[in-house]
Order: C-alpha cells, then structure tokens, then sequence
C-alpha cells in the first residue's frame, strides 16, 4: 500500500481543511461503551449534499442540511418536519460540530473520498451514495479512513439490501446454474447532449468553486452541473460507473467475487459525442476476463435486454448447467421467478437478511459491524467500473491485479490511478 494514501490526521490539519476541530467527539450521553451509541441512543445525522438522491436521505429531525446551492438547501429544509436544522453551504461546518454523530453524503461522485475521509477524521460515522469514488487510489482512501478511525461506512448501492437480489445470491451461491462462466450486463446508451446555447452566468445561489472542489477549473454551464454532471470524466464515470455499480455490486456478490484478489485483463471500445462537452463514451463495451477462477463479465450499452425476462437494464447469469437473469440491481432489482421460488438448504449458504440498507448502516453504527455494503466492498466493486472507463480512455486491454491495486508493468495506465486534486483540495499524506 503507497504511503501516501494513509491516513494521517496531522496531513489532514495541514491541508486544505486545517481549520477543521479534530477528532470530534459525539456529545457525552450518545456514544455508549466501546465508542459506539449505546442502543436506544439518538444517533444525530446531518446531511450533505440535498439534491437529487441527497433528498431521500434527509430524516424528519435532521440536525443539519449542507449544499452548494441555496435553492436546493432551502427546499431540503421543507422536509425537516422535527425542529429546525441548521444550513450550510461548506461541509466542513458540519464536520466541527460535535453533536452529529453520522452523516449522508450525496454530491456528485469527485468529492465521495475527500469527504468521506474527513467525515471519519472528524469521528462521523457515514452513509456515501454510490458510486465510492472517481479513483482508485480514492476508494482505498476511503477504506483506510474507515478502519484508521474506526467509522461505519456504507455505500448506498441499496441493491444488497433488496429481497429480490438476496433470493438470487441464494440460488447462484448454492449452486443453481452450476460454476458460473460468464456474466453479460445490458444497459442503454448513455445520454446524448441536444443542444448547449451559450455560455450562462452562475446563478446568484450557487457557489460553483465549491461544487468544482478538487476537479480541474471550468466555466459553469447547467449541463456540466446538477445530475448531467454524470457525462464528464471529472465529476462523474457514464452510466458504465452510476448504474453499472449498482448492476456489478450484484454481479460480485454472486459471484462470491468480492474478495477477489487476482488479476483481471480488462479492454473496452465504444465511441465518442459528436457534439457538446460530454467526454464519456456514448456507447461502450467492456470486457473483464478473471483467471482464477476463470470467468468473463462484459458491460454492453446499448445492450439486449435477455428476451426471456426483459427489463430496460439487467444481466444474464450463465453457469455450467442453467442461467439466470437478473433486472437492474438497485432498489428496483428483479430475478426470474425460479431463483424466488428456490429454498436454500439448512446447511447451504444463506445471503444476508437486511433490514433496509439505511436501518442496516444505523444498525452497525450500533454494533460496530461491517454493513452489508461496507465501504471495501464498494472499493472494490467501482474499481471494475473505473478500469472499463480507464481501458476505454487507453484504447487498448490493460492487466490489473487486485492484490496491488496496480497495473501489471503499465506505467502509463498507473497513471490513472489517481487524479490530481485542485488547490486546496488534496490527499497527499493519506
């Protein structure tokens, strides 16, 4: 592991967010014996970035809201019906406070490990929306702040905590279709830009340097920000790492693939917009081939969708005996009826029974468990998606081994490994 991605809280006082009280310690009455809230604790949640996703994890009695965009936060506020949170537009106002134990993060994807990281510095417990992060070196970040400080970390790939997809890791898991040999993903295209007009000032309530935080400088434009932000490589990675984390988080729980430390040879081909800014393929094609053991997954959009249970996005499952489709892989995950209908033996393998993925992660807040979507399993499931866009952006297969989390005699692909941060912004030290 490189010395510069462990986490050290005197790197983190000297950099950008020095001004930051650390470690922050949860107010005396909520954190019980072992540095978790003791059971019928309040556990004081705040919530960073309120837009889209961000305003499904707002809770009656948020404590705080934090967004870049004044309009969004006032709008977040409405849904606080249990007092009245406090609103910020810098995250780290948050991170000072010492009564708010946890937090949500739901920005776009570029600021996931630099706040997830000073979250956990800051002794917050966190629930991060997928995907975990825009590079590798960032999702192992994010690990390490999380075992460093010995926070609950889960990622919002909900799909593990759906019915439908537990009866699915039962059936494949014990044995249905046989050994797997491969997996097909399809999903459609990725969105085409229609027109842009001209270049448009920054609204008065929003504060674009900080939306921007650690990517490159550029001129705000409203289909480089809210939810198109998903279209560019700096904030975001294609539906190939918004959806296809979701569909590969299924794909590597049934597969038993999570802990996965081989190498994996990865090539893609798609093509280019023809016009606008968006720098993610419109259409892509990946190929992941494992060798031990051996089985191969591929990414197609558009793809086709498997005419025996059709769905706008899914994958096939095909074993040495049988296979399986399974539609989408999020909260609106579905599998063919036989994987429903099937009873795992007493003695067989039997997929973890969640709760909800939010009660999941306030659970082990509780315990001190892992989640059902910790923050490694998250590492390392955006990795596959990073190293499709990253083979794409190369043109040409690239060799990674999960046991370094390095390319295999590949300079040139290491140096998507990581991106560099804007100033301020930095992980250097970590």
């Amino acid at each position: 592991m490189p010395d510069t991605l462990k986490v050290r809280r005197r790197s983190f006082l000297k950099g950008a967010a020095a001004s930051l009280a650390l470690p922050v310690i949860a107010r005396e009455g909520v954190i019980a014996r072992n540095g978790k809230p003791g059971a019928n604790d309040r556990i004081v949640i705040a919530n960073i970035g309120v837009g889209g996703m961000g305003r499904n994890h707002i809770r009656p009695d948020s404590a705080a809201l934090c967004d870049v965009d004044e309009d969004r936060l006032a709008e977040a506020a409405k849904r606080v019906t249990e007092g009245t949170p406090a609103l910020y537009r810098d995250y780290r106002r948050i991170l000072e406070r010492k009564d708010i134990d946890a937090v949500t993060i739901a920005t776009p994807d570029h600021w996931h490990a630099l706040m997830t990281v000073h979250a956990c510095q800051a002794g917050k417990h966190v629930f991060c929306e997928k995907p975990t992060a825009k590079t590798i070196l960032e999702g192992r970040a994010m690990v390490n702040a999380a075992r460093h400080y010995r926070r609950v970390v889960q990622i919002n790939a909900q799909g593990r905590s759906h019915p439908n997809a537990r009866l699915a890791c039962n059936y494949v898991r014990n044995g249905g279709l046989g050994r797997i040999r491969r997996v097909d993903v399809w999903h459609p295209p990725n969105f085409q830009p229609d027109t842009w007009g001209e270049p448009q000032r920054v609204p008065a309530t929003l504060d674009w340097d900080m939306w921007l935080g650690p990517a490159p400088w550029a001129p705000y434009h409203p289909k480089r920000c809210h939810f198109h932000f998903r279209w560019f490589m700096d904030y975001g990675g294609g539906f190939l790492r918004d959806r296809g984390n979701h569909a590969l988080s299924i794909v590597s729980w049934l597969t038993d693939n999570d802990g996965y430390r081989g190498r994996v040879t990865v090539e893609a081909s798609g093509t280019e917009f023809r016009q606008g800014f968006f720098d993610v393929p419109a259409t892509l094609h990946v190929k992941w081939e494992f060798e031990d053991p051996e089985w191969t997954l591929t990414w197609t959009q558009p793809g086709t969708p498997n005419p025996r249970f059709p769905g706008d996005w899914g994958a096939t499952y095909t074993g040495e005996r049988d296979d399986l489709v399974v539609l989408a892989g999020d909260g609106g995950c579905d599998v063919e009826q036989k994987a429903k209908e099937y009873q795992p033996p007493s003695g067989g393998f039997h997929a973890f029974e969640s709760p909800g993925h939010f009660q999941n992660w306030l659970d082990c807040i509780r315990t001190g468990e892992r989640p059902v979507m910790d923050v490694e399993i998250g590492h390392h499931v955006v990795t596959l998606c990073n190293l499709g866009n990253i083979a794409w952006r190369l043109g040409r297969k690239v060799v990674f081994d999960f046991s370094t989390e390095r390319f295999v005699d590949d300079p040139a692909a290491d140096r998507f490994l990581h991106e560099p941060y804007r100033s301020p912004w930095t992980l250097s030290g970590f």
